[in-house]
């Protein structure tokens, strides 16, 4: 019985602890483009402009 006083309060602060950060997240924007992500991983492209020197 004494285990639950202190696993019930551990409980109900991770919990807490997880709903802050998906606030935290949601507030980020870190769910804004939910697509995006998914087509990016199966893109056959290079990821950004070629900025390299070019070998005469």
């Amino acid at each position: 019985m004494t285990s639950l006083a202190w696993l019930i309060p551990a409980a109900l602060f991770l919990g807490l602890l997880g709903l802050g950060a998906f606030l935290w997240a949601l507030k980020n924007g870190q769910f804004e483009d939910l697509e995006g992500a998914g087509w990016r991983a199966i893109d056959d492209a290079p990821p950004g402009p070629q900025t390299g020197k070019k070998k005469d």
